[in-house]
């Protein structure tokens, strides 16, 4: 049985207390750890945003949003009476100079006090409400800054967003959000290599054939288009989650769980992934953009129709809905084994996981029986678990058949307790000071760095998008990719 342990009396700011993020994430996961007890009574959430609202009439706002995200039993009366009774609101333009006075007015002078201040805004305005705080006397050692995803759109920005919050917050008051890393089975990934000593022997290059890492969604680009159009999936996802998750599969084993030894050995991988140049990256990249189609029994619109704007809906802009990526990493671990990444919207089904395909035994004993090499998945989304495929004897009479089962560790069933959300754990981790789950400024940077060479090829060799189906897994050229290799993707079951 877990235990929650309650983490001490805090103050934290929602610059976007009224957005998206704040409504579909973040409200819900705070109201979720107030209802298992982990907050203090003293505790306090002050929401900021531009709407001139009183701090009732925001609970009200409060209210309607989570009736509309949770069930009528996780909505608990008691609970939401407590929880209502830590929001208050503040109206602020965060480019503005006036304004900051009442925000310093809303938070509490205690010294040992937590003071959190989580930026669910446009990354162009990190370091303006950073210099906006220090500016307003709103910071100190006790003092630290969230950022959401994605900080900055290349290396560039990247570093100048770097600079701007870095010149006001030490490295180790910065928090910079992945919520992949929040995951339990992203988290289980350091249990699995480092807690059993089965694995770690074979996860390297003399019994891993390849690693496949999947990011697939259902769903559209939708109300994001807009945002999309000017990104792309390499962009999206690539850049932050997914060589997030690489960086945790294939990283040396830390000296300890101390949150700098973890993030310098997830440094070391992006440091040693071999760069994607101009005379292979039409070989070892596919880009994708789906068109209409069927998901989940319904008829969708193609990218290009979901748009509001006709005049960006007709544009030469190639923007992908779709990456695939053969990734190789140079270091003794892992050189000569394949990590092949794919990423895309519209595809047959939500799932995210990450796949070891182990090498075939090297001698068959059974005849002309087929052996199926062992499989070890980690499953993320829509369900936490791990499967492990081995051959096993059929029972019976009739001769030696064999086949291949899965064990299966699957972890609503496992375990009593569950956080429905990954921005929950993180967000813990954040009140209690934790930076392991979150990424450094070297690893951004490096990761755009990797990023930039793979953009800069495509522009270069006019690589184009290839359409695919809504509802499928992605264009044709991505099978081809690992057919190159005499290799499949995994299709789920």
């Amino acid at each position: 049985m877990a235990e929650f342990v309650p983490v001490d009396p805090f103050d934290l700011v929602i610059f976007g207390g009224t957005g998206d993020l704040a409504q579909r994430k973040l409200l819900p996961a705070l109201f979720h750890r107030d209802g298992d007890g982990q907050f203090s009574d003293d505790s306090r959430i002050v929401a900021v945003s531009r709407g001139d609202i009183d701090s009732e009439a925001y609970r009200n706002w409060v209210r309607e949003t989570l009736e509309s995200q949770l069930s009528a039993r996780e909505l608990k009366d008691e609970v939401w009476q407590r929880f209502a009774a830590r929001l208050h609101h503040v109206g602020l333009d965060m480019q503005a100079d006036t304004g900051w006075g009442d925000l310093g007015a809303a938070l509490d002078e205690d010294k040992k006090r937590a003071r959190v201040f989580y930026l669910a805004t446009a990354p162009s305005l990190f370091g303006t409400v950073a210099q906006q705080l220090q500016d307003a006397s709103l910071t100190d050692a006790r003092s630290r800054i969230v950022l959401e995803k994605p900080v900055g759109h290349d290396f560039d920005s990247a570093r100048d967003i770097n600079d701007a919050v870095g010149a006001v917050f030490a490295e180790s008051q910065i928090y910079r959000i992945d919520h992949y890393l929040g995951k339990e089975t992203v988290q289980n990934v350091l249990a699995l290599r480092f807690g059993n000593s089965l694995f770690e022997p074979l996860w390297a290059r003399g019994a891993v054939d390849h690693v496949q890492i999947t990011v697939a969604e259902n769903l559209g680009v939708g109300q994001r288009f807009d945002f999309y159009n000017r990104t792309g999936a390499l962009r999206d996802m690539v850049q932050n989650h997914m060589l997030q998750l690489l960086c945790m599969v294939a990283m040396e084993p830390p000296a300890s769980m101390h949150h700098d030894d973890i993030r310098n050995e997830k440094i070391k991988v992006l440091r040693a992934l071999k760069p994607i140049t101009l005379d292979v990256v039409d070989r070892v990249t596919v880009r994708g953009r789906y068109t209409a189609g069927i998901v989940d029994g319904e008829p969708v619109p193609g990218y290009r129709e979901e748009g509001d704007d006709p005049e960006i809906n007709t544009a030469e802009q190639d923007t992908e809905t779709f990456v695939a990526i053969k990734a190789e990493i140079d270091n003794w671990r892992w050189n000569g084994t394949p990590f092949y990444l794919r990423t895309g919207k519209r595809m047959a089904r939500k799932l995210s996981e990450i796949v070891f395909q182990f090498k075939p035994v090297p001698h068959s004993i059974f005849g002309d029986q087929p052996l199926t090499p062992n499989r070890l998945v980690l499953s993320l989304q829509p369900e936490e678990g791990v499967q492990l495929t081995l051959m096993t004897k059929e029972p019976g009479p009739g001769g030696f058949r064999m086949r291949s089962l899965p064990l299966n560790l699957n972890f609503p069933d496992a375990f009593s307790v569950t956080y429905p959300d990954a921005y929950e754990r993180l967000l813990m981790e954040v009140l209690r000071g934790n930076p392991a789950l979150f990424m450094r400024r070297d690893e951004i940077e490096t990761a755009w760095s990797w990023i930039d060479r793979i953009i800069d090829s495509w522009h270069t060799r006019g690589v184009r998008t290839h359409e695919y189906m809504a509802g499928s897994w992605g264009p044709t050229d991505s099978f081809v990719l690992l057919d190159r290799d005499d290799r499949r993707w995994a299709q789920p079951e």
